[in-house]
């Protein structure tokens, strides 16, 4: 079976601001799919925003059960992560789903795993993905060292990782909250 590779990620953070990103980029082995594929969506209303990485159905049918969470528990993010986390390392359906999230509010950014992990960054930047590690580490720096906004530094941090990882690209969709 080919594989397929699919997505960077990224959530910032700032001031209250919260910026998730991602590129749109879908490799099949070593062809490009499709350039413009969307993982990121608002959701419960638009009080929360997610982005997954993985396969596609699997990141989507994630996300509706943690719209559902978000629903039963008052939009508490963090609830709803954990509540969400504890059913799929647990549902013998839900188990076999291979995609990771970060889901974050105005107050929270979490990434959420099928490992039972609900983790939330101590500098408030997390990233999934084929190219998380190059989109957090240049949103750690920018962080760091400059008083760009969560949008901006999402935006930027992107860019950078898909100038060094094959598989992300620069069509980059981003939502913010508030």
């Amino acid at each position: 079976m080919t594989r397929t590779r699919a997505t960077t990620v990224l959530g910032v953070l700032r001031d209250g601001r919260l910026a998730i990103a991602a590129d749109g980029q879908v490799t099949i082995g070593q062809t490009i799919a499709k350039r413009g594929a969307n993982k990121v969506r608002r959701i419960a209303k638009g009080r929360a925003i997610v982005g997954f990485a993985g396969g596609a159905a699997d990141g989507l049918a994630l996300v509706e059960r943690l719209e559902a969470k978000l629903e039963a528990h008052g939009g508490n993010v963090r609830r709803a992560a954990v509540e969400l986390a504890r059913d799929w390392r647990t549902d013998r359906a839900l188990r076999r789903l291979e995609a990771m999230l970060l889901v974050g509010d105005a107050e929270a950014l979490l990434l959420v795993s099928g490992n039972g992990d609900v983790l939330e960054p101590d500098d408030g930047v997390a990233a999934i993905g084929s190219g998380g590690s190059y989109a957090l580490a240049a949103a750690r720096a920018l962080l760091r060292h400059t008083a760009l906004p969560a949008e901006q530094i999402a935006r930027e941090a992107l860019g950078v990782a898909a100038e060094i990882c094959i598989y992300t690209n620069d069509q980059i969709q981003l939502e913010t909250l508030p």
